[in-house]
């Protein structure tokens, strides 16, 4: 590791929102397509295992849910490898992680291996490469930041729209355990992203590099000092309780369709309409989110997301025809992806560059508790209940809450906060622009009053006099 170059982002570089920024924001892409993709597309899996293994719907829900765990709870992890060893390597590793789970997968004999496999290893892969590409972005992109994120959250649907046939036809042609191999070798795609995260380094002088040398500072591997910001804690806590539910419906969906007696592969397919109205969903909201006016209200955007998306799962539990699913599915999308397009923006607005590392890690901790939560207790309802109604319910109600949660809080607590503090910054920063140009005055002033000594002096010393100058007689 000795030749790696650690990209910890020095504050002397300028995001370049372009050039090699664009193939970063492709692998972004990909990697965010198989991190939030492939739970949801392995769902199409659940109905062989149920069968093979002899076990319920919640049994098959802990694996989207370990997989969902791993990539949110690991978050810390990952932002002390990231800051130890950079982005490039840690995603690397991650990548040979996320294949070798799924193939192990695809051996097993019980459901217990299947979740340390499918589950443990290859969610900890996904993490090992999700997080570190949201970090690079961010670096890549300032202005242009909104539209990134929106990009790179296309990949889930295009990925969600792509996997989920591919399931379907890989298990009719291999049964689960091809499909499970074959889907280990397509996620080394991940290394091959990683090799794409070129980081940025800034442009050092002979001098600077002397000082650096003499004085190397010691790096925070973890910095806890974002709970001091109240809009980071509201963020933190508004956004656990909404993946409490946010991620049930689409785990669910297919499920639901089959048990009212809707072919498999027509089952699968509402996956691909929701995928495919959100891939269109996400840039769109990303572009809304960088105009001008709403770039500095885009919590407000994010939370109106969120009652959109909640309302969505409270109509969806009304459907009982394969038609009333589709437009769930379609209206699902559209909120969703905004969701997805604003939930990273909105944090990456909220603690800025240098803290973002740690921030991001810090939330998928907290939020991790809550996806391990919530799709096996849909689960259990709907085995006690026998029906998806509740399960939809409940999802809305808590997506509906946390949208709550952060506007209110947003609104009351921290609203005032940052136009005080960017007034501060505004008269601070006016004040060092102004001292050079002070000094500038001062000087020009010293000059011009020395210039004019000297001209009388010489007309002195032209008319015979003799001049005494107290700084240069003995």
């Amino acid at each position: 590791m000795g030749a790696v170059v650690v990209d910890d982002n020095p504050s002397k570089v300028k995001a370049p929102d372009g050039g090699w920024g664009w193939a970063v924001l492709f692998g972004c892409f990909v990697i965010t397509g198989f991190s939030y993709a492939f739970p949801k597309a392995v769902s199409v899996f659940f109905k062989e295992l149920i069968r093979e293994f002899g076990i319920g719907y919640s049994d098959t829900a802990w694996i989207s849910s370990i997989l969902l765990a791993m990539l949110y709870g690991t978050g810390p992890i990952c932002s002390i490898c990231v800051n130890r060893f950079g982005c490039r390597p840690v995603m690397m590793v991650g990548g040979l992680f996320a294949s070798l789970g799924m193939v192990c997968a695809s051996f097993c004999t019980n459901i217990i291996t299947i979740y340390l496999t499918a589950g443990v290893l290859t969610g900890l892969g996904l993490a090992l490469n999700f997080q570190p590409s949201l970090i690079m972005l961010n670096r890549y992109f300032d202005k242009r930041r909104p539209l990134a994120n929106g990009l790179a959250a296309a990949g889930s649907p295009v990925f969600l729209c792509c996997l989920s046939p591919l399931g379907q036809i890989l298990q009719y042609e291999f049964g689960w355990r091809g499909g499970f191999l074959i889907l280990g070798g397509l996620l080394l795609n991940c290394c091959a992203c990683a090799a794409l995260m070129r980081p940025l380094e800034a442009p050092k002088t002979a001098k600077e590099e002397t000082k650096e040398e003499e004085k190397p500072k010691p790096k925070k591997l973890l910095d806890f000092s974002v709970f001091r910001d109240r809009g980071f804690v509201i963020y933190t806590l508004a956004a656990s309780i909404m993946v409490l539910g946010l991620f049930v419906p689409p785990v669910f969906v297919v499920s639901y369709a089959k048990d009212i007696g809707v072919q498999d592969t027509k089952a699968a397919f509402l996956l691909t309409i929701l995928g495919f109205v959100d891939i269109f969903a996400r840039p769109t909201c990303g572009i809304i989110a960088g105009l001008e006016w709403v770039r500095p209200r885009c919590v407000y955007l994010f939370g109106f997301a969120m009652v959109f998306n909640g309302f969505t799962d409270l109509m969806g539990s009304m459907s009982d025809t394969y038609g009333g699913l589709v437009v769930f599915c379609i209206f699902f999308g559209i909120s969703y992806g905004m969701v997805g397009a604003l939930q990273f923006e909105v944090l990456m607005a909220i603690v800025g560059t240098q803290k973002f590392s740690s921030a991001i890690g810090l939330v998928l901790l907290m939020e991790a508790m809550a996806v391990l939560i919530g799709p096996p207790s849909a689960g259990k309802i709907l085995d006690a209940t026998g029906r998806y109604m509740f399960v939809f319910i409940i999802a809305g109600t808590e997506v509906v809450t946390s949208a709550i949660v952060l506007t209110f809080g947003n609104f009351f607590c921290i609203k005032k906060k940052p136009e005080e503090h960017g007034h501060k910054e505004e008269v601070a920063e006016i004040r060092e622009i102004s001292k050079p140009e002070d000094l500038a005055l001062q000087e020009e002033k010293v000059e011009s009053a020395e210039a004019e000594q000297f001209l009388k002096d010489e007309e002195k010393e032209k008319n015979g006099e003799v001049i005494t100058n107290p700084e240069t007689c003995v």
